[in-house]
């Protein structure tokens, strides 16, 4: 099968784009040809698919060098359109996976895979097809004003970097491609969720029930179970220091409860506040903060921990820090918010109310006091659902089903 992946990043920049790499490896290895197309960026892994990607744009370093792009890269770009063209001549693929193409892409390349009769899929990483922020979260909590379909809101709160200008972009940029080009319908054959969670809020916002197909999202392959000695007495909490990740209510419980210690581990624009508000609470001699690990040091990390916490205010899709703690054999404690549910249960770990400090700490002391425990095994099969091998499959399955599709459409 020959399968186009397109994304606007082309390196491991966050959890989507770490997906897009890893499936693509996935399907390489299970005998498929490849094609990419993507953005222009120093820190692109390399391939010989580079000649047709589009020119770099940035919307967060250097702005002033790109401003006059961002309108027509927001709305809808020609450049990608040509060069987009070009790639499917040159390859014909049997089928298109895109990815995040919003802002540096743009949809315009999906008249382009129409026009050459190719069917394309498209996986949903985000709320971006309802939210102009992506997040349905901001200024500190669940934000679901622009729905259904309403996206002014997002102007008048500056829910986009706090700008209204940015506001504004993002907003227009929805109206144009949801209600007057209708350009995602019209040209998507199937949209993948990882989340049943993000499905029903898509079909809450109009989107049509069976164009959304739920496949889970996999553990990644890089963390491996390591030989360990003893277990720790320490939750962890490993990902990105960000307000919507709810860390400062980890901290607060540790003030409610003398016992506990944990482990923060990664980097965030919150990092500075969050140990300033561990000196405040006077507990920062039972946390420790730790820069981001990879490979055997962050299993060792994750397999040591009692428990790994997500103790989430905004509305988690369906989180890769979930899945690998759980294929390593370490239950969850996590916010009953958004995917969460979906993941955790209480076969491999506890659900608590949201935006709650003290029932975050109740159930570390339960675990920390041997009041519940979970066999790492049991807790390992319970991953088994969301293995590589699986969400490969599944994918295949949709490629297979859409081609079979527009074959008869000819």
């Amino acid at each position: 099968m020959k399968i186009l992946q397109v994304n606007k990043f082309h390196y491991p920049r966050g959890g989507a784009d770490r997906y897009y790499l890893d499936l693509s490896e996935s399907l390489s290895k299970a005998g498929h040809e490849l094609a990419f197309f993507a953005m222009h960026h120093p820190k692109n892994l390399k391939t010989k698919w580079s000649k047709y990607f589009v020119s770099r744009v940035s919307f967060n370093e250097d702005i002033w060098k790109y401003a006059w792009k961002i309108p027509g890269r927001l709305l809808y770009s020609l450049e990608a359109k040509r060069k987009f063209s070009a790639l499917l001549k040159d390859f014909q693929p049997d089928v298109i996976h895109c990815h995040n193409i919003y802002h540096q892409l743009s949809p315009s390349i999906l008249h382009a895979a129409k026009k050459a009769k190719i069917p394309v899929i498209m996986h949903l990483h985000d709320y971006s097809l309802v939210c102009p922020n992506h997040s349905l979260f901001t200024h500190g909590e669940v934000c679901q004003q622009c729905q259904p379909g309403k996206y002014w809101p997002c102007v008048k709160r500056k829910c986009v970097k706090n700008s209204r200008t940015a506001s504004f972009l993002a907003a227009t940029e929805l109206y144009l491609h949801q209600k007057l080009l209708n350009i995602y319908q019209k040209n998507i054959e199937l949209f993948i969720s990882p989340s049943e969670f993000l499905k029903k809020t898509l079909i809450s916002n109009k989107w049509p029930e069976n164009k959304v197909r739920v496949i889970s999202n996999p553990f990644r392959c890089n963390l491996r179970a390591v030989e360990v000695t003893e277990m720790k007495k320490y939750f962890l909490y490993f990902g990105r220091l960000s307000q919507e990740k709810g860390i400062d209510l980890a901290i607060k419980a540790l003030k409610l409860n003398s016992e506990l210690t944990l482990k923060i581990v990664g980097q965030g624009p919150e990092k500075a506040s969050l140990q300033l508000l561990a000196d405040n609470l006077k507990v920062s001699e039972r946390i420790e903060f730790i820069d981001w690990q990879e490979g055997n040091e962050l299993s060792r990390l994750i397999i040591q921990a009692q428990a790994v916490l997500i103790p989430s205010r905004w509305l988690e899709n369906f989180p890769l820090n979930a899945l690998e703690s759980l294929s390593l054999g370490t239950p969850i404690i996590a916010a009953n918010i958004g995917g969460l549910p979906e993941i955790v249960n209480n076969k491999n770990g506890l659900l608590i109310q949201p935006e709650d400090s003290q029932a975050l700490a109740e159930a570390m002391d339960t675990v920390n006091n041997g009041k519940i425990s979970w066999n790492k095994e049991e807790i390992k099969i319970s991953a088994e659902a969301f293995s590589p091998d699986k969400n490969l499959q599944d994918v295949l399955t949709v490629y297979q089903e859409v081609i079979e599709k527009q074959l008869h459409r000819a």
